[in-house]
């Protein structure tokens, strides 16, 4: 039986299948963005596919937490956004 990788999501904190939440990614230049594939470079983040999970993420600023820097609402703003064009 082969094991289903958990990650915890940063809005909500539950323990999820990786493959049903988003990747937000810090690249080595400290761009951040949702990582639809799950397959780009850099330090990652999980979060639920719905928007509450990411709007809870943004108010509680877990996001940046887990990557040790300011996120800039525009970053939010359009991660919302290609959030709800994929959700």
């Amino acid at each position: 039986m082969k094991k289903i990788p958990l990650r915890m999501c940063t809005g909500c904190g539950e323990m999820k299948p990786k493959k049903e939440l988003v990747r937000v990614v810090r690249s080595k230049e400290g761009e951040i963005s949702l990582d639809l594939t799950g397959r780009k470079a850099g330090r990652g983040a999980y979060v639920c596919r719905n928007l509450e999970c990411l709007k809870k993420a943004r108010k509680t600023r877990r996001i940046e937490r887990s990557f040790d820097c300011k996120i800039p609402d525009e970053v939010y703003d359009a991660m919302e956004k290609e959030m709800a064009e994929n959700g």
